[in-house]
């Protein structure tokens, strides 16, 4: 009985939403004149799209960015943190900030950093090099998102790993100082070997969540340019919103959601085994 309230609402709002994707995926939906069932014509849409392609690369490309660029940032700076002696508080407080600022305000923000008179490229100009169109540039453009998200999101992160390497006993430290081990050898047979169960994990975390990206790309450069921000999330957005397919943006969402329950289920194997660790 105590579970039943919680049971209800997870079963209204996130269970039978999912069920109504499914079925919408195989019917064309008129919300005024009442849905007609087409069966696969909605998928057979969907994947002779020409945008699909388009999207899946660069969906593709920036989860290949995010785990480059922003996946090793947060795991670098809580090993850096934790190696702190004085002023670890301050450190953990400043490295989460940017995670609360609202996203009007990031986006705004970034653009502003990113315009040809902003502040990067007067940077860069000082130092004798030539400005960079990070908002018009289809070469730019996503790596410039990414740059944005990692400064953003990897407080959160870095918090969850420090939590972890500051939970990893003292005693092995301390025996490995006595034994002669430098900061590098600590980390590398001691903290990493450590924490690595929760590496996979918010491995594959990530590529949950970077794969449904579509918000920065929506409000930053809505696509653009030239459909090089164009990710598989923002694709099914475009066809509910601004083509109002919802059946087609269904088909595509289940096809989505097929590929991310296989990774949720790979996510649930690592965590297992990392309890059982």
């Amino acid at each position: 009985m105590f579970v039943l309230p919680a049971a209800a609402i997870f079963i209204v709002f996130l269970w039978l939403p999912i069920a109504k994707g499914f079925v919408y995926s195989f019917y064309q939906v008129d919300f005024v004149h009442g849905n007609t069932f087409v069966g696969w014509d909605n998928y057979r849409t969907v994947l002779g799209d020409r945008d699909l392609l388009v999207a899946v690369r660069n969906t593709l490309y920036f989860v290949g960015l995010c785990l480059t660029i922003g996946f090793w940032v947060p795991i670098f700076f809580a090993l850096a943190v934790s190696e702190l002696r004085r002023f670890q508080g301050f450190v953990r407080a400043s490295a989460y900030l940017p995670n609360v600022v609202p996203l009007v305000v990031l986006y705004g923000l970034w653009r502003w950093f990113y315009d040809p008179v902003g502040p990067i490229n007067a940077a860069l100009q000082a130092l004798g090099l030539d400005s960079v169109a990070f908002m018009t540039d289809p070469d730019w453009s996503m790596i410039s998102i990414v740059l944005m998200e990692t400064w953003q999101q990897f407080g959160s992160a870095m918090l969850i790993y420090l939590a972890a390497v500051l939970s990893i006993p003292k005693d092995w430290y301390e025996a490995a100082e006595i034994d002669g081990a430098g900061i590098w050898a600590r980390i590398r047979h001691i903290t990493l070997p450590s924490i690595r169960n929760l590496v996979l994990l918010m491995l594959v975390m990530q590529l949950i969540a970077t794969s449904q990206s579509y918000q920065s790309q929506l409000a930053m450069l809505d696509g653009g340019p030239m459909k090089a921000t164009l990710t598989y999330a923002l694709l099914i957005v475009k066809y509910a919103t601004t083509k109002l397919e919802i059946g087609a943006a269904s088909a595509l969402g289940v096809l989505m959601f097929l590929v991310l329950a296989l990774l949720a289920v790979i996510r649930n194997r690592l965590q297992d085994k990392g309890a059982g660790a």
